[in-house]
């Protein structure tokens, strides 16, 4: 790539521009790791640090989306690894909306999406505050397969990870994400039930 090669010839325009053109790619994926802003912020900058100091690496073999994609995938990795072990979300943490999502439509959850664009979003929201108590690597598998649609072969790549544990991990990491759903949906009903009106 033209681009590239003048970047790690001393070319700063080159590298601004490899910044300016793939940034929203960087953006979007750090945000499915990361709700506030300044970590997608964060990840993003060592994402492109990281390019920038790993650019003599870049043999030009794939695409550069691809390489940055991998810079990102392990960027957010390590800093999820490198946070304090989340704690589990409680229903204290959930809005009213939420709440309420999660009591009345979680059986009918694909149905919801489908007949209302707010009850989608709220059942996003859910999902992405659900996913980010699961461990780091559950987190990549799902953001990886579910979130961006990527095929095992395509996880393999960026992860450098074997196909058999790339389904394993996603299995499992499904599974926890189902529990800590459920879970939370028996506290709701719990705390319904001592509640007064």
């Amino acid at each position: 790539m033209e681009l590239a090669r003048a970047a790690r010839e001393g070319d700063e325009s080159a590298f601004e521009e490899i910044m300016r053109r793939y940034s929203p790619r960087v953006f979007r994926f750090a945000a499915k790791f990361f709700r506030q802003r300044s970590l997608v912020e964060e990840a993003a900058q060592e994402v492109f640090l990281k390019a920038f100091t790993e650019l003599g690496s870049f043999e030009g073999r794939g695409s550069m989306e691809g390489w940055l994609t991998r810079i990102t995938t392990n960027t957010c990795i390590n800093l999820l690894r490198s946070a304090k072990r989340r704690p589990e979300l409680t229903l204290s943490d959930l809005s009213h909306d939420e709440t309420n999502w999660l009591d009345n439509n979680l059986t009918a959850a694909a149905a919801a999406q489908h007949q209302s664009t707010e009850r989608s979003l709220v059942a996003a929201d859910l999902a992405g505050r659900v996913l980010q108590t699961l461990p780091a690597d559950d987190q990549l598998v799902l953001t990886l397969m579910d979130g961006e649609d990527a095929s095992v072969k395509e996880v393999v790549g960026l992860t450098g990870w074997s196909e058999s544990k790339v389904k394993v991990q996603a299995f499992r990491a499904r599974r926890k994400m189902r529990e800590a759903v459920e879970k939370l949906l028996a506290r709701g009903r719990k705390n319904g039930s001592t509640r007064t009106a």
